[in-house]
């Protein structure tokens, strides 16, 4: 089948302002969109700027907005996105990240708000015999954020850093919660000043377009709440004593 991909093209060293541009490119229903990409960078235009990796959904390199909705090209098939032969699928660039070319951002931002979280294990506790235990249930509180792949598509799909781009944003907050809720982890005091805070949790109005838009199936919404309820109840604590 032939679809048609117009997309957003921004080269600022030549462009004063993005616009798109469309291929034409043919392709089974079953590929993939960045099979399409792919074709479109080797036979037709090769100055095309797009991010790529491993191509099976485990680098997050290649996240985009595809029909304008947030996710890999390495997942979605073209089938998903173009049903009948001519179909356009419109792709464009991550928002609340300065785009560097075409589909390429720049995510400084989006890794400074994450490490601001002290996204690793905190514990300087001897550890007993070899390692430190812990049960498979206490593993099951955080295991699906631990498939993070830090592809921003959860940052990109929030509409709340399109008021605040101060926002510490849904990847940083889930990836906190993966420690704070780690009974091995001993860091929850020296991540409140930047989870406790008006940019921090509680600029979360749960719309849940992160959860939607997360190509590993994190339940971020529910584990940006889990974070407020532990830090409500950590403040409640020290207000008793």
């Amino acid at each position: 089948m032939n679809i048609i991909l117009n997309i957003q093209r921004y080269n600022p060293d030549v462009d004063d302002a993005p616009y798109f541009q469309e291929f034409k490119v043919k392709v089974g229903p079953n590929q993939r969109l960045l099979d399409a990409l792919m074709l479109v960078k080797r036979f037709q235009d090769g100055s095309l700027g797009f991010r790529k990796s491993c191509a099976h959904g485990v680098c997050g390199s290649d996240a985009m907005r595809i029909n304008g909705k947030d996710g890999l090209a390495c997942k979605t098939l073209v089938k998903e996105v173009a049903q009948k032969d001519g179909d356009t699928v419109v792709l464009e660039p991550l928002r609340y990240l300065p785009v560097q070319r075409d589909l390429i951002v720049d995510q400084a931002e989006f890794f400074k708000k994450y490490r601001a979280v002290k996204p690793f294990l905190i514990n300087d506790e001897p550890v007993a015999e070899k390692e430190r235990i812990q049960s498979q249930d206490e593993r099951m509180q955080f295991d699906d954020t631990t498939n993070c792949i830090l592809c921003a598509s959860c940052y990109s799909a929030c509409p709340v850093l399109g008021d605040n781009t101060n926002f510490l944003g849904p990847a940083a907050i889930s990836q906190a919660y993966r420690f704070i809720a780690d009974t091995r982890d001993r860091g929850f005091e020296a991540r409140l000043p930047v989870l406790d805070q008006p940019d921090g949790v509680w600029s979360c109005q749960n719309h849940f377009k992160c959860t939607q838009a997360c190509p590993r199936s994190i339940l971020i919404t529910k584990r940006i709440n889990q974070t407020k309820r532990m830090i409500e109840k950590h403040n409640e604590k020290k207000a008793d004593n």
